[in-house]
């Protein structure tokens, strides 16, 4: 697992340097550059400091990035440079016109997504209707066939070449674009089909801000993402478009779709990529570029992971009946969300309290979790099941302590899972009202309190019942430096943020 980021605009030299600086710590026997050492050398550290290879300080730094080497970190960076994406661009507004109506009408996957860009693009196209006449990237864009075609004619080798605000292909821009709800799926469909009979990759796709996993042009049909469905929404026609690029050869094994639509239970997406094959191939072109990617049978992994985590019963029997590993326990480096901590997806389940999707694996062949009082324990109070917790702690009476001390932060995960009466419950167990955690995955890690969550959520009774156990409003997230206040101001959730103001001493943030 990556214990670093890769910065937007990685370059091989700083990289270099990073590893002789390592190089030099570890030969002066600097305490932090022999421990980075030990965590990431599949050879341990050696007994002769001082004439420590460069070729395992590179090693060190590559997987300090989350690569199995440097060359795969090298080739990795070369791919960067082919296909990188700087999403800050969507930010920026630009002079010329059409390129202007570009950056509105499409899906940056930055914080300026959502439907006011779009109806400015429709307005300034409304208003400048001839813009899409020279420029084939603002054709894709509006999906206007008669344009690409005219254009195409005269130069057909414009379906594979950049341009707009964002250096991307038409048929890129024809993807993202969330320009009009109401174009016809005739219109799209022409243009798609008018692209890659000129030559358009169906597999395209670019690395956002250096990060890994590509966004592809099946990424941007498909949509959804952190930000909901109303900011990312998926493309107007995006079944026909979607069908139309698989069966031209687009990759079914798409990490960054499977991602963006892990947030909401609507499986469509899931449906249509097992009938073109995903799960069945080595992983694709995507795959070939960046080995370090993982394989499509780990993807269909992790999402059986967040399905059982995240109360999707009707995703567990799709992944389940296309064949995903649902009885092995995860295993090996993930991400914070998909951790390897040898908990089998059944186990998982009956943690969160989940007895239908705990039943059904069961009955497919799971094996049934052993006895655990302190699984038991949680799941009961996420079942606020007050009789099986007064069980349980009768007869392990150590259950509760180590439950807090193993899950501090289950308190937020709660939040984000469970009914107000397993926060009740959890506080009554002497879980920290105040703690830090995650709320979109039950692992350790202080991101913010169970209050920012309430607040951001707009869930006026939760936000209540923890200013009441003694939720502090003037806590601050450690990622976004913002109060509850400020959660819910910047996510428009009016109601909690009024029950916040009187109450929030230090000055609202966004986040």
């Amino acid at each position: 697992m990556p214990t670093l980021d890769i910065p937007a605009r990685p370059d091989l030299d700083s990289f270099r340097r990073q590893a002789r600086s390592l190089q030099r710590a570890v030969r002066s026997g600097d305490a932090g550059a022999v421990a980075r050492l030990a965590h990431h050398n599949p050879g341990g550290v050696p007994d002769d400091l001082s004439g420590l290879p460069l070729a395992t300080a590179q090693l060190v730094v590559a997987r300090e990035y989350g690569f199995a080497s440097w060359p795969r970190l090298r080739r990795y960076l070369a791919t960067v440079v082919e296909h990188g994406w700087e999403t800050g661009l969507g930010a920026v507004s630009v002079a010329d016109r059409a390129d202007e109506f570009c950056r509105l009408a499409c899906l940056t996957y930055g914080r300026e997504d959502g439907p006011a860009r779009w109806a400015e693009a429709r307005r300034l196209i409304a208003e400048h209707p001839d813009l899409t006449s020279a420029n084939i990237w603002a054709a894709a864009a509006a999906a206007r066939p008669d344009d690409v075609a005219r254009l195409l004619a005269a130069r057909p080798r414009r379906a594979a070449e950049r341009g707009g605000p964002f250096r991307w292909r038409p048929l890129f821009y024809l993807a993202y674009s969330r320009l009009d709800p109401a174009v016809s799926v005739e219109r799209v469909l022409a243009v798609a089909e008018q692209l890659l009979a000129a030559g358009a990759d169906a597999n395209e796709g670019y690395l956002f801000d250096a990060l890994p996993s590509p966004f592809t042009v099946l990424t941007g049909v498909f949509g959804l993402g952190e930000l909901g469905p109303r900011r990312q929404p998926r493309h107007p026609h995006w079944q026909a478009l979607g069908r139309l690029l698989l069966a031209a050869g687009a990759d079914p094994n798409d990490a960054q779709t499977l991602y963006n639509g892990m947030f909401t239970p609507d499986d469509s997406h899931l449906e249509l990529l097992f009938e073109y094959g995903l799960g069945a191939s080595d992983g694709g072109p995507w795959k070939t570029r960046i080995p370090d990617l993982d394989a499509p049978s780990q993807m269909l992994r992790t999402q059986l992971r967040w399905a059982v985590e995240h109360h999707q019963p009707d995703r567990v029997r799709l992944l389940v009946e296309h064949g995903i590993d649902f009885r092995s326990p995860f295993e090996g480096a993930g991400l914070a969300w998909t951790p390897g901590d040898g908990r089998t997806p059944v186990e998982l389940a009956q943690l969160n309290g989940d007895t239908e999707i705990t039943g059904y694996l069961i009955a497919r062949g799971a094996t049934p979790p052993g006895p655990d009082p302190v699984r038991e324990l949680i799941a009961a109070a996420f079942r606020a099941d007050r009789s099986t917790l007064d069980r349980i702690r009768a007869e392990h009476p150590g259950a509760v302590d180590h439950a807090r001390r193993t899950r501090p932060g289950l308190m937020v995960w709660a939040a984000t899972q469970a009914p107000i009466e397993t926060i009740t419950l959890l506080a009554e167990l002497g879980f920290d009202v105040n703690a830090y955690g995650r709320g979109d995955a039950p692992v350790e890690e202080p991101w913010e309190t169970a209050l920012h969550h309430s607040a951001g959520n707009g869930n006026l009774a939760l936000t209540r019942c923890l200013l009441d156990l003694g939720a502090d409003p003037d806590l601050r997230d450690q990622r976004f430096d913002a109060t509850p206040l400020g959660w819910a101001k910047h996510l428009h959730q009016m109601a909690t943020a009024t029950l916040h103001e009187p109450v929030t001493a230090t000055p609202a943030s966004s986040h």
